[in-house]
């Protein structure tokens, strides 16, 4: 389950996104396939490829709580990385992956819609994803979101797209004191490319606070300028803190 590209998302208005909790996309957990994928990720797949895990800050990490996991994107192995420090064994909860319309075709579509993934058309970004987005966090749901949208195997962090606070702010404003929580993640691989007993390293960052962002006066809804205004200022934090992580004790090359 990995987005390979997030763009922007839509500017909401008011009514864009209203109050009611209608779901336009389907993201479900399967009762017997998402533990079945976590325990043969986390006893044997990731173990077994990689040398060494290494894993910092995870004292940082919610157990409780609506929850967006912001990581930086390497590679594909993101998503199976993903859920063997922050999923099931961890937090006792399942993640919610945002990934590509193309990604969600045939039988990788099939599984990746029941092990909790939901897709966005990044031709044509809908509200429906938006949308869908907030419900899961007004349901206290962990997402995974990775704000760069692309892959990059340089290190370095590159521009995030505005999707990610959009969602977290939407959510917050629409529902009194939610206390949506968005965790910077820093991977780190010792290749570019993770080759086999490779080492990996996962920095998880201090959670900022959506409701800190938000207008004092705000209500349920917030105006395009409102929601602008604050995604900006939310992602230029959550930028901030991504670069401190991924200048932190870098894995040799």
């Amino acid at each position: 389950m990995v987005a390979e590209r997030i763009h922007s998302m839509p500017t909401a208005s008011p009514s864009s996104v209203p109050l009611k909790r209608v779901s336009t996309t389907v993201s479900k957990c399967s009762p017997w396939l998402t533990p079945l994928a976590y325990f043969l990720g986390e006893k044997f797949v990731v173990p077994s490829y990689f040398r060494k895990i290494h894993i910092y800050g995870q004292e940082n990490l919610p157990t409780s709580g609506p929850l967006i996991l912001a990581p930086t994107h390497r590679a594909r192995w993101d998503s199976i990385v993903i859920p063997y420090v922050a999923g099931r064994s961890v937090t006792g909860r399942d993640l919610h992956f945002m990934v590509t319309s193309d990604e969600v075709q045939g039988v990788q579509g099939w599984f990746i819609r029941r092990l909790g993934g939901f897709a966005v058309n990044v031709r044509s970004p809908s509200i429906s994803s938006l949308r869908h987005g907030i419900e899961l966090l007004q349901e206290e749901h962990p997402l995974v979101i990775y704000p760069e949208g692309n892959i990059f195997r340089d290190n370095q962090v590159h521009r995030l797209k505005p999707g990610l606070a959009r969602i977290a702010l939407q959510a917050e404003a629409q529902t009194h004191e939610l206390g949506v929580k968005i965790l910077p993640v820093s991977i780190q691989y010792e290749d570019p490319t993770p080759n086999w007993r490779n080492d990996v390293k996962i920095t998880f960052g201090q959670p900022l606070d959506t409701a800190s962002y938000l207008p004092s006066h705000q209500s349920h809804l917030l105006t395009a300028e409102e929601l602008k205004t604050a995604a900006r200022r939310l992602t230029d934090d959550l930028a901030a803190q991504m670069n401190a992580l991924s200048d932190v004790q870098r894995l040799p090359q």
